[in-house]
């Protein structure tokens, strides 16, 4: 059976949240040994995960060695191959939040804005030398700062201990990225007030091509894409469970209505309650925004509801998954061209 090839990060942040966030999704990892780097999705025979280093999952998803990954966007858009066939399906998890940021010494009072930046640059380049600016990122961060007028500037590459760079002097300033700024403030660095190259966070990245050459491999990638959009989705919504009295369900649910506001994806759903006594009740069930709940209860109790129930709501499925739409369009161009 042709197996999906789906890369995870076998440490760091991403691996913290992606164990935890594929379980929730119905897709709970099996890993035999802690050091094996394969494991399986025991609900769904035939993908195989890969436990890759961070850095190293866009150029292996590009390249097709693994058909699917959980990636950081800032990787994801550092590493990838312009033009190539990897494609960003699903841009934010709900973990692994960041900012990519660029800060310069607490001494550079006069620095605040990237137009301060471009000011320095020159003054710099006057002075037969260029701002180094040490990073993880330099094609983000190169792009960015061209964009906004700051040329004259060197980017210095390192992977570990970026905020030491101007302390030790072989950088001026640092770009990395932050999730709370307390490193960069510790070692004595300040973001710039519009120095936020990328907001990032965990990703699910596929390649078009080898998805497109094999129609097992793409039905795998499906369910994958299904499971994690409706989970994703359903953590903005809450479902209410009320009885109430009435004399028809049409009357009941008219009455739920008359609130605009509360009356579920597509209108409430209302069933008898076979209590066996004179009076009629009913069940009435709505699925509302997590934001308005309480506004939703205060309306069940304005109607007379008892026995008023909350619940999460585990997948919400739209018509169609749109990740899993935005994966097929793509696919046409691999089809023509063939292998």
């Amino acid at each position: 059976m042709p197996t999906l090839r789906f890369a995870i990060p076998s440490e760091g942040a991403l691996y913290d949240g992606g164990l935890p966030f594929m379980r929730e999704c119905g897709l709970r990892i099996s890993r035999v040994n802690p050091r094996r780097y394969t494991a399986e999705v025991p609900s769904l025979p035939g993908v195989e995960i890969l436990f890759q280093r961070s850095w190293d999952i866009t150029d292996e998803v590009d390249g097709g060695s693994a058909d699917m990954g959980l990636v950081g966007v800032d990787c994801y858009e550092e590493f990838r191959q312009e033009g190539g066939d990897s494609l960003l399906l699903l841009d934010d998890l709900g973990f692994g939040g960041a900012q990519l940021l660029i800060a310069v010494p607490d001494a550079w009072m006069d620095v605040t804005t990237v137009s301060d930046l471009a000011d320095l640059s020159l003054d710099f380049r006057e002075r037969g030398r260029r701002l180094r600016i040490v990073t993880k990122y330099p094609r983000l961060v190169s792009r960015f700062l061209n964009e906004r007028g700051v040329h004259y500037f060197t980017p210095v590459y390192a992977t570990g201990g970026l905020e030491a760079g101007p302390i030790m002097g072989y950088a001026d300033l640092v770009a990395d990225v932050s999730a709370s700024g307390t490193t960069l403030r510790e070692n004595r660095l300040r973001p710039l007030q519009d120095g936020c190259v990328l907001v990032t966070q965990a990703a699910i990245v596929g390649n078009a091509r080898s998805l497109a050459a094999d129609e097992a491999k793409l039905a795998l990638a499906r369910e994958m894409l299904e499971r994690m959009e409706a989970f994703l989705r359903a953590r903005a919504y809450q479902r209410i469970t009320a009885n109430v009295q009435g004399e028809s369900a049409e009357g009941v649910a008219e009455r739920v209505m008359a609130d605009e506001r509360f009356t579920g994806i597509q209108g409430p759903t209302v069933s008898d309650v076979h209590g066996g006594g004179t009076e009629r009740w009913f069940a009435v069930q709505v699925v509302v925004h997590r934001e308005d709940l309480l506004g939703a209860v205060d309306h069940f109790r304005s109607l007379g509801c008892s026995g008023i129930t909350v619940n999460d709501a585990s997948y919400v499925f739209r018509e169609r998954c749109e990740a899993h739409e935005l994966l097929t369009k793509s696919l046409a161009r691999y089809r023509d061209d063939g292998p």
